[in-house]
């Protein structure tokens, strides 16, 4: 093996180790603040800690596995994949962001928009899946659920 792929095994070791760790502290500071949360007697028999603190817990556990038994790594996006990388949390963002003022529908449809848009879909499937999938979980969650979504007030909701 060449001093360049041992260096580049390492470096990928090195990064991976990284991300367990950060995972780690992840998963302690959500335990805790999952232990933290406050209930009534009159809640579920387990109350509301123990899913979070459960997770925690299963995370926690599989960073220290990864840590130890850190894999191969792909290398660092760049050019065109690189914008589409960054581009999902972006689509995620404003999706979040227009939840409440556009409404449950408008935030799904850019949400599923934009992500089918950097997946290269074509401009009227893209259109088309993102009206669909708005629609469908609309009438799921609003009728089905009957869970209050947000209309919108800059369409009068």
């Amino acid at each position: 093996m060449s001093d360049h792929a041992e260096l580049s095994a390492r470096a990928v070791r090195m990064i991976g180790r990284g991300a367990a760790i950060c995972l780690l502290v992840l998963a302690i500071a959500y335990g805790i603040g999952g232990g933290e949360i406050e209930y009534s007697f009159s809640s579920d028999p387990l109350g509301p800690k123990v899913f979070p603190v459960a997770l925690a817990v299963v995370l926690g556990l599989l960073s220290v596995w990864y840590f130890f038994s850190c894999g191969s790594a792909e290398g660092f996006p760049a050019g065109r994949l690189l914008l589409r990388v960054l581009g999902i949390p972006l689509v995620m963002i404003v999706a979040v962001a227009m939840f409440e003022p556009a409404g449950f529908m408008a935030s799904i449809f850019v949400l599923t928009f934009g992500t089918a848009l950097l997946f290269g879909a074509p401009w009227l499937k893209a259109l088309a899946g993102a009206i669909g999938h708005a629609v469908l979980w609309w009438f799921v969650f609003s009728y089905l659920l009957e869970v209050y979504l947000p209309a919108g007030s800059v369409f009068g909701g």
